[in-house]
């Protein structure tokens, strides 16, 4: 029945492209740019159609696991990018097996609606891709990664080159210094000491998108307070009042 419910899907993808069938995927949403960018390229292939992003939301605070940005920015950037947002609740404390419950449930949610991948933002750490690659074995979904083996360097240059505008919402002190929480990616790039990665692939650094070539309109941000919680240092972002969506999408 769920195979049925799959090959039918996907059939109506095909009679929709005039007989020619995308690969249905789902991207996995961070809030920041390097799915941004991810999102970006994957949109230019013929072969692959984005159907959704996937985001794991701290359900006891309404924010993007590891990121920190809120629920609520978020949902503003699916609706810029003009597509659903699939949000797994996770609980908090939040042990391994319950993340890797929540995310074989929607797998098979996945599975069932037509969908064949699931893409990563993922540069160069080995072991996350492995682990993403477990995960997904024998779920019928394919992982894919976009950005993987990309000079890190060049590809922030090129990200920034095309307007894709990025604040550093989260920090790890330990790796780059807690006066970059909160500030314009653009303005501090040319800043970051040599040892960290450009594109914080290393954990120093995430970031939250409010502007690029992937969305229909540019999210204004406003800066709320810098906070050190569990090690790392979080900058808040909410959106301005004066937003107004263009288009939102149901998931």
């Amino acid at each position: 029945m769920v195979m049925q419910r799959a090959e039918e899907t996907q059939l109506w993808a095909r009679e929709q492209r005039g007989g020619k069938l995308a690969k249905r995927i789902l991207l996995s949403w961070s809030s920041g740019k390097d799915s941004a960018w991810a999102l970006h390229l994957l949109r230019q292939s013929q072969e692959l159609d984005v159907a959704g992003l996937l985001t794991t939301v701290n359900e006891k605070f309404g924010r993007v696991a590891m990121h920190g940005t809120r629920l609520e920015v978020v949902r503003a950037q699916a609706a810029a990018a003009n597509l659903p947002l699939w949000e797994i609740p996770l609980p908090w404390p939040c042990a391994n097996a319950d993340y890797e419950h929540a995310m074989s449930a929607a797998c098979e949610r996945a599975f069932q609606q037509g969908i064949s991948a699931i893409a990563f933002g993922d540069l160069f750490l080995e072991d996350v891709r492995r682990y993403r690659e477990d995960r997904l074995s024998g779920t019928g979904l394919e992982p894919i990664f976009p950005l993987w083996g990309m000079d890190t360097r060049q590809l922030l240059g090129e990200m920034l080159d095309s307007g894709l505008k990025a604040r550093i919402v989260c920090v790890d002190p330990s790796k780059l210094n807690s006066s970059f929480a909160g500030k314009e990616l653009a303005e501090v790039a040319n800043d970051f000491p040599l040892a960290i990665d450009p594109c914080g692939e290393n954990g120093e650094f995430h970031t939250v998108v409010h502007a690029g070539p992937m969305f229909r309109q540019p999210l204004p941000l406003e800066n709320g307070e810098v906070v050190t919680r569990d090690g790392f240092v979080y900058a808040d972002f909410t959106l301005s009042s004066a937003y107004a969506p263009q288009s939102s999408l149901a998931s």
